[in-house]
């Protein structure tokens, strides 16, 4: 019993658990999940778990009844004895707010790290996060897989040399420079500001675009503004085809709107955050982690080493 595992799946992201469970030879653990009439969550494992090694793959993106999944589940798996609770959050919400940077703010990435160590998790594996600090936020080993194993590999495919791989923000500049370093394209800058909350403007690009084409490289798209506005800069500044390739769809307010409407003609987003593809902009591809996810999981099972994955 020492030697085997069991995958559970809360209800954020079912499809991509399905694809692990496949890429494992498995099936994801049965189990009860349900609401009260009043919305109330209700978990119930429905298999014996005592002694074993336990993965529950949950994202964090809103509604925040996501997270609260997720700590019922660690709770109800530690009180059902397993040996080790691994919890595989493809995409970390509340991330954005790593620091304080104003007056009287929470620091809301610490804050989930903190709630979901004190549920009970032994371990937990995260992918691409807002802000490479957010790893050391966790009390507990953490592992941070990166997608661009997956995104590199695809993107080479479509030869677009001679091209450059854009930065959206500072943050952004190691995630692209390896990106750049292993496409072999150049480094171009997006120098913006942000008035408000989902609110950004883009006041210069700092790069060579001219005659170029553009892979806009980014851990996230959310209301996609500044992917949008970017574009159209660049695309004033001499751009040819321009590509985004951001991990995690979030895709909130109008964005499918916006990116219809924008010179982008393609945007490759990971499956971390489940989208109907009936919902999905034409333009937009999605690009299956889960073979990523089934490797990591594998590793940590037979407590090899993941180096390896680590490579960005």
């Amino acid at each position: 019993m020492l030697n085997e595992f069991k995958l559970f799946a809360g209800s954020a992201n079912e499809p991509l658990a399905k694809k692990v469970a496949n890429c494992l030879g498995t099936e994801v653990s049965q189990c009860t999940l349900k609401r009260f009439s009043d919305g109330e969550i209700f978990f119930q494992i429905n298999e014996n778990i005592r002694g074993m090694d336990v993965f529950i793959l949950q994202s964090t993106n809103p509604p925040a009844e996501n997270l609260m999944e997720l700590f019922i589940m660690i709770d109800a798996c530690r009180r059902a004895s397993a040996r080790r609770i691994t919890a595989v959050i493809p995409y970390y919400g509340y991330a954005r707010q790593d620091r304080k940077d104003q007056p009287r703010v929470a620091i809301t990435a610490k804050l989930v790290a903190n709630l979901i160590t004190t549920a009970g998790v032994d371990r937990v594996m995260l992918m691409d996060l807002h802000a490479s600090q957010i790893q050391g936020f966790f009390d507990c080993p953490s592992d941070h897989l990166y997608s661009s194993k997956v995104f590199n590999g695809h993107i080479r495919r479509l030869n677009l040399h001679p091209a450059v791989a854009v930065t959206p923000d500072v943050g952004s500049i190691k995630l692209v420079r390896a990106f750049a370093k292993d496409l072999d394209f150049s480094i171009a800058i997006i120098d913006k500001r942000r008035p408000d909350i989902n609110k950004a403007e883009v006041m210069n690009i700092i790069g060579e675009i001219d005659g170029k084409n553009v892979v806009i490289r980014d851990d996230m798209v959310d209301t996609a503004g500044t992917l949008c506005e970017a574009a159209v800069v660049l695309k004033e500044k001499g751009a040819r085809k321009i590509i985004a390739a951001c991990t995690h769809a979030v895709l909130s307010g109008q964005a499918i709107e916006k990116i219809n409407n924008s010179p982008i003609e393609k945007v490759f987003v990971a499956d971390t955050i489940y989208n109907p593809a009936e919902k999905l902009s034409p333009k937009i591809e999605v690009l299956s982690v889960s073979n990523l996810f089934a490797d990591a999981i594998v590793r940590v099972h037979e407590e090899k080493s993941l180096s390896s994955l680590f490579e960005a």
